[in-house]
């Protein structure tokens, strides 16, 4: 039996004409119906006929796409809701910014870069931003705001994703982006549960490991779910993230070998996240093609065991119909109840009343007209980030005085772009790095940039001191090793013949070193005695850097992470 009191309670809050479309959904409703609306798939078709056609086998209860131009993904919004006879969530990584569903939309800040300008109101832009152009395009669902602490330096996901390692600084803003993307009327389905940063490995790879005690949790990660969900959030996403403390906590008899991670774990789904933080709202999987979810038990099993863990939604498919039928299967054999499928069903049906997506798709507003699109990538979302660039750009150290720099002081500079030079990994959007040059020529420098398509093996094997001296007379590298998916680490990968692209003159030569990615490359040039943090690498960035180098600009960023790691000589 359904409990539809469920419904007029937080995060709900649903009224009485909402209640019975509530139930008069859900009654009319077949089995292929129901298990259409707890999947969340991946599309990228932009087909109209070819959007119908998905829909019409699959009955989905949401979709994601990937950014493509706004007029694009507009239009794909609008058949997928024209086509539904249930109004669907259209969802969206919205973590840096509109860019996150739009390709030309604005690329604001990563998280970190807005925690380093140690204003909220940043914070509130970033999701204000994000919710405002998606919005335009008809996206009504934001995978963001990340939750996570920054508490390991070598973990090769969260990073700049992040608003940093303290506790409050998390909370507060993530609050403020809460009320930025609720402002524009885009649902939250905030991540990563139970809450990622603490191991040093991607749950993509792997799962991962959440190892605080359940002290130690409840002071770090349960303050800030708590107030989060207390926000009346309507959707947490869970990751593929194991807390064998609270999992023990709440099952006592558990063995070690059988704690699973969050999105298979009852301990953690009904013990900590709805009973202890008292979340009554949607719960949604992180992406299921992760390894760490689908090494963690067999597919088939796994499916249906997140949904009777306490899961509502099921995020993306390996195969789609493979995916499907071992639901249908799981419902045969009682693997899965159906009074359990009903349950998250009418979570994920509760969600879109509150959404009041029933209403606006009966006005026909579910999805804009074209004229919204002028929202995206406008002046002032332009304006805004170019203000939140200047305040980010963090002056880590510059032991050696050498700033600020000048075309008469320092004419000739090497400039060495530090990049990934494997693909791979979805990223948030264009590193725009290359700006950099051309920034540097325009206040005089002579600029020449390595080389790395053609190695120069004389400076290699046998140039030294006075070689390089007569080259350049300032090394300036710029890395973007930027935070992606599906990565085991994020350091500087030198030239692996001699390292011919290291900083081996640091005491030769002036050398600074700007990161407009990861924070923690002093960890591989902890010798570098003149160190910027930029966090993000959009051009309003990179224009901020160099109007600091040149001395026209102060420093007003603020580490929100200990950008030294705790390395020795980091500091010097």
């Amino acid at each position: 039996m359904l409990n539809f009191e469920i419904l007029k309670e937080t995060p709900f809050c649903l009224g009485t004409a909402q209640v019975n479309w509530v139930k008069e959904t859900i009654e009319n409703m077949t089995e292929e119906q129901k298990i259409g609306q707890i999947f969340c798939p991946i599309n990228g078709e932009v087909e109209p006929e070819k959007i119908k056609e998905f829909i019409d086998e699959f009955h989905p209860g949401g979709v994601l796409y990937r950014p493509m131009p706004a007029e694009t993904i507009q239009n794909c919004h609008r058949a997928f809701q024209d086509n539904s006879d249930i109004p669907m969530l259209l969802a969206a990584n919205l973590e840096s910014g509109g860019v996150g569903i739009a390709s030309d939309g604005t690329y604001f800040s990563r998280p970190m870069g807005v925690a380093a300008t140690g204003d909220k109101e940043n914070a509130y832009r970033l999701g204000y931003i994000s919710g405002k152009e998606a919005k335009a395009v008809g996206c009504n669902w934001s995978f963001a705001p990340i939750c996570d602490l920054d508490k390991n330096y070598m973990n090769p996901i969260m990073n700049v994703r992040t608003y940093g390692d303290n506790v409050n600084t998390v909370t507060n803003f993530v609050k403020e982006q809460l009320r930025g993307l609720d402002e524009n009327g885009v649902a939250a389905a905030a991540k990563h549960f139970p809450g990622d940063g603490v191991d040093f490995r991607d749950q993509h790879l792997v799962a991962s490991v959440n190892s605080l005690s359940v002290e130690e949790y409840d002071a770090s990660y349960g303050k800030i779910w708590k107030e989060v969900v207390d926000t009346g959030i309507l959707s947490v996403m869970v990751g593929h993230i194991l807390q064998p403390a609270y999992s023990k906590y709440f099952n006592p008899d558990l063995k070690d070998e059988e704690i699973l991670p969050a999105t298979l774990s009852k301990e953690l789904l009904q013990g900590l996240l709805r009973e202890k933080l008292g979340f009554n709202g949607v719960i949604v999987t992180d992406a299921t093609p992760m390894v760490g979810f689908t090494a963690s038990m067999a597919r088939s099993e796994a499916l249906p065991a997140c949904i009777m863990a306490g899961c509502d939604m099921i995020l993306f498919n390996k195969d789609i119909r493979e995916d499907y039928q071992f639901i249908r299967d799981a419902l045969k054999d009682g693997r899965l109840t159906r009074e359990r499928l009903d349950e998250a069903v009418l979570r994920i049906l509760a969600m879109k009343a509150a959404m009041k997506l029933p209403e606006k798709k009966a006005e026909g507003t579910l999805v804009p007209e074209i004229s919204a699109l002028s929202d995206v990538g406008c002046n002032e979302h332009k304006e805004w980030t170019a203000k939140c660039a200047d305040e980010a750009v963090t002056l880590v150290k510059d032991t050696q005085n050498l700033l600020p720099i000048s075309a008469e002081k320092y004419k000739k500079i090497r400039l060495y772009y530090i990049e990934d030079r494997v693909g791979g990994g979805f990223k948030d959007g264009d590193s725009q790095i290359a700006a950099f040059k051309d920034l540097l020529e325009k206040e005089g420098f002579e600029v020449s940039v390595y080389d790395y398509s053609k190695p120069d093996f004389y400076e290699m094997f046998e140039a030294g001191v006075s070689y390089a001296k007569d080259k350049f007379d300032l090394a300036i590298y710029v890395a973007c090793i930027d935070t992606a998916s599906n990565q085991s680490v994020r350091r500087i990968d030198w030239v692996h013949l001699m390292a011919a692209d290291a900083p081996w003159f640091v005491d030769e030569i002036p050398t600074m070193f700007i990161s407009v990615a990861n924070p923690y490359h002093l960890v591989d040039v902890p010798m570098v005695k003149t160190f910027i943090n930029a966090y993000t690498p959009t051009k309003e960035v990179c224009q901020q850097v160099v109007e600091k180098v040149m001395g026209r600009s102060s420093f007003k960023g603020k580490s929100p992470i200990d950008p030294f790691c705790n390395i020795w000589g980091s500091r010097f």
